[in-house]
């Protein structure tokens, strides 16, 4: 025969006061301003490059110290032979709103080239030359990058004379220091 023991539980009287914690009024915190942008083109299509230069100019018009570093194909911007040459990229670009096949039709390219340089000219954007030479006038750099030169068999000749110099991925880095690197 067990004993069977059964507690009884008995309410505990309790007041509750709400504590109110003490009014803080949170600091604000201002970010620091930006002083100075390093900007890749690494595309060498309308809508590769455009982007870049949009950022270079608007930088430059703000006082923010600006480096353009080109790489890969985005070297077409600062190359004298083709940077008049430059088109849009109609096969598989999301951003015009075309199936793949429509892109590919011959001449097609050349056809949204035209289209987006008179939609470009009524809003005041300069074609890329002078765009390149306006953002290089406001005091930003401009340099290519030395492995992709090398890449492609290019050497100081090829390029327009804004280009501050040809450097390596570790000398864009040491211009970079301090600042944020935008990659378009």
């Amino acid at each position: 025969t067990g004993v069977h023991l059964m507690a009884v539980m008995t309410p505990v009287e309790t007041t509750s006061v709400p504590v109110q914690a003490p009014a803080v009024k949170p600091e604000t915190v201002k970010p620091e301003p930006i002083t100075k942008v390093s900007i890749v083109i690494s595309k060498g299509s309308l809508d590769g490059i455009y982007p870049g230069l949009i950022m270079a100019n608007g930088a430059r018009a703000e006082g923010i110290e600006v480096d353009v570093f080109f790489t890969f194909f985005g070297l077409d911007a600062i190359h004298r032979k083709r940077q008049e040459n430059i088109k849009i990229a109609t096969v598989g670009n999301p951003g015009l709103h075309l199936v793949t096949w429509l892109g590919g039709i011959p001449g097609m390219s050349s056809l949204m080239t035209k289209y987006m340089a008179t939609k470009m000219e009524k809003l005041d954007i300069p074609p890329i030359p002078e765009f390149v030479e306006m953002i290089a006038d406001t005091g930003a750099h401009l340099y290519a990058c030395l492995a992709s030169v090398d890449l492609f068999g290019m050497t100081r000749e090829d390029f327009i004379d804004q280009l501050d110099s040809i450097i390596t991925v570790g000398d864009f880095y040491e211009k970079a220091a301090g600042g944020q690197i935008i990659f378009t």
